[in-house]
């Protein structure tokens, strides 16, 4: 049988209107995935991949190769001595050197691991806190190789602002000849790269908006949409110009951003030279109206485009599971799923498709002892090869005679179009788009250009993830913002007054069919009572009690929201106060029903049983819970929460009655690259 792995690495665009990066993502994956993804593969000689490097992330990735400070903020901060920051400054620097994963990258760091349960820094500990953090995001091949980093690992304190500094221009320089890397791999056919149009956006929905109900018929779309099929072209156009000008080839072979597809985006990327693409297995199987798994084993060729459809399920196992298992057990059990597909048909060709990069921070020594065991388990199978997308282009493929729209997020397009949010984000493109129209010939070259430059930024898909009530972030409202932005700035282009409706949020207070967000993914937090890592909790369910309270009239009580989620063994929940020190003395009576389990946590109790049920507690900067459900035999369960004070019940949560929850949900089918 043959492998395909596919990397997919893409960051959003960050920058501002001023073209500085607000946030410093795409660098600190930089140190430590970017060149540590294709490093830790090729050290096994004879394996093969293929890696697909979006436009915005080889934009912003080449900002850091000189003097990066100029281009982000945060680092421009960071560079700074302690003492020169202010004090909004001070708070944004210590939060965000305090998001990393504490068990995965922190604690290995005593020093680092001091630090970050502090909540106040003089400077000579913020100091030491900044460069730690930095250190913290180097991968296994910067701490195994650079001397400078290994030195100021060794250090571990006292850190000066020459330090700083210095590491800082070490870093850039390796950050530089990261794609000189992939090219000398794609040299050797270790790999192949490909890429995803410009700015990322949803292909199908730019050629015709009614794909969207195509691929499910309850889609609500703008009536008044603008068919982009010129935007479309740009997109992918840029993007090719931007790959040569990088890699210094021709690209080949395109992953449609959030795998989306359909028969007219198909038909353009092959005009413009693209040989394959790949998508997700939903779309085969909607398009040979089937769920035969067999029939996903083996390339397709649709119309002269050779394609290969994912396998959602080998693809989470390394994404989303694994990351709780031993190395050693995890390459295994990935072994024998590939090869029960193999006793099958020995001939298979098994696409694995995932994010090459945000997973890692949730493995030991971010992934590579995992790698290191799946990679040499593959180099010495006998009866698996990996091989490239290239080298499936020259392999025989099945006709596909249909090709169902949809993307690999349940087949639709319901994450980017549908809810009102998400659809008059639409609606204000549009809008901008027939005001362009009616005023572009008075416009000159230049102003033109610049214009063109927002659309095209304006469509990314990262916008109307955010939007609606799907997915929850902390930072929906700058995203809101950003968007926008581009609208504004069109509007300025051209010197006419912008529609007001573009002054507008679009994320609103919600009303009460937001105040619950669903699970997404299984997580599985520390419990240790401190709010130190937004990443923690990435895919819980919410219950945002504040909104509930505005729509329901009800008298509110200290905690606002409620953050929730499991894996396999443990439930965890977080609960948000309104003070820091309002539960400091509280105590909480739990009830979950039908098991007819109520038990009392005091809420400086670290740990307490409720039957056979272990229960962990953490109370500082917010409340946390964890309960043990290996013991409950029942596939549904229901939750109150009773938060007393001096003996009195004060808030009942949540406030709709009772919280629900699937003890085996499967979240595989929520997850994107």
């Amino acid at each position: 049988m043959k492998l395909s792995f596919i990397w997919h690495m893409h960051q959003p665009d960050y920058r501002d209107a001023s073209g500085i990066m607000q946030m410093p993502w795409v660098f600190l994956h930089a140190l430590k995935d970017y060149y540590d993804m294709p490093w830790m593969m090729a050290r096994h000689e004879t394996l093969k991949a293929t890696f697909n490097i979006t436009a915005p992330l080889i934009q912003q990735l080449k900002l850091y190769y000189n003097n990066p400070e100029r281009s982000d903020k945060f680092l421009a901060l960071w560079l700074k001595d302690p003492s020169f920051l202010n004090e909004d400054e001070r708070k944004w620097v210590i939060k965000l050197c305090k998001s990393t994963q504490f068990d995965t990258m922190v604690k290995h760091f005593q020093r680092y691991a001091e630090l970050h349960s502090q909540e106040h820094f003089n400077n000579a500990e913020l100091m030491d806190l900044e460069v730690l953090f930095m250190l913290a995001w180097c991968g296994v091949y910067l701490r195994t190789n650079n001397d400078t980093v290994k030195y100021f690992i060794k250090k571990q304190r006292h850190y000066t602002n020459e330090d700083k500094q210095i590491l800082l221009h070490e870093l850039s320089k390796f950050v530089s000849g990261i794609f000189d890397y992939y090219a000398k791999l794609h040299n050797e056919d270790a790999i192949i790269i490909s890429t995803t149009p410009l700015n990322h956006p949803i292909l199908p929905l730019l050629m015709d908006m009614a794909n969207a109900t195509k691929a499910n018929i309850n889609t609500n779309i703008p009536k008044d949409y603008v068919k982009l099929e010129d935007d479309a072209l740009l997109q992918i156009q840029r993007s090719q110009v931007l790959f040569k000008e990088t890699f210094g080839y021709e690209v080949e072979g395109f992953w449609p951003a959030e795998g989306a597809v359909d028969e007219s985006s198909v038909k353009l990327l092959k005009s413009c030279g693209i040989k394959w693409i790949a998508t997700d297995e939903e779309i085969l199987f909607k398009s040979l109206n089937s769920n035969n798994r067999a029939a996903l084993y083996e390339s397709y060729d649709y119309n002269g485009m050779t394609m290969g459809f994912r396998d959602h399920n080998l693809s989470d196992l390394i994404g989303f599971t694994y990351r709780h298992q031993g190395s050693y057990n995890a390459s295994k059990h990935f072994m024998s799923e590939l090869e029960k597909i193999q006793r099958v048909d020995e001939n298979a060709t098994v696409f694995v498709i995932l994010d090459g990069e945000n997973a890692w921070e949730f493995f030991d020594n971010n992934g590579f002892d995992f790698f290191n065991a799946l990679y040499t388990d593959l180099k010495y199978c006998a009866w698996c090869k990996t091989i490239h997308m290239g080298d499936v282009v020259n392999q025989p493929s099945r006709q596909l005679p249909y090709l169902a729209p949809g993307s690999w997020i349940h087949g639709s397009f319901n994450t980017w179009v549908g809810h009102s949010e998400k659809t008059r984000a639409w609606e204000l493109i549009f809008l901008t788009k027939r005001d362009y129209e009616h005023h572009k010939n008075s416009l000159d070259a230049s102003v033109h250009a610049k214009i063109v430059d927002h659309f095209l930024a304006a469509e990314c898909s990262d916008w109307f993830w955010w939007y609606g009530d799907d997915h929850f972030t902390d930072f929906g409202a700058e995203f809101d913002e950003l968007f926008r932005s581009h609208l504004i700035s069109i509007y300025d282009l051209m010197a006419i007054q912008a529609p007001s409706d573009l002054f507008m949020p679009i994320i609103k207070d919600k009303s009460s069919q937001s105040f619950w967000i669903k699970p997404q993914s299984d997580i599985s937090p520390g419990i240790n009572g401190k709010h130190d890592s937004f990443f923690e909790w990435i895919g819980c369910g919410v219950v945002d009690e504040s909104k509930l309270f505005s729509t329901m009239d009800k008298q509110r009580g200290p905690i606002q929201k409620i953050y929730y989620g499991q894996d396999d063994e443990k439930l965890y929940f977080a609960f948000e106060s309104t003070s820091s020190k309002s539960c400091t003395n509280d105590s909480m009576n739990i009830i979950i029903d039908p098991i007819d389990v109520t038990g009392k946590i005091h809420l400086k109790t670290e740990k307490t049983f409720f039957g056979k049920l272990e229960v962990d507690v953490a109370c500082e900067d917010w409340l946390e819970v964890s309960i043990d459900k290996t013991k409950i035999d029942k596939d549904e369960i229901s939750l109150r929460f009773e938060i007393e004070k001096d003996g009195i019940v004060i808030q009942t949560l949540p406030g709709f009655g009772e919280l629900k929850i699937d003890l085996g949900s499967d979240y595989s089918r929520n997850w994107f690259i």
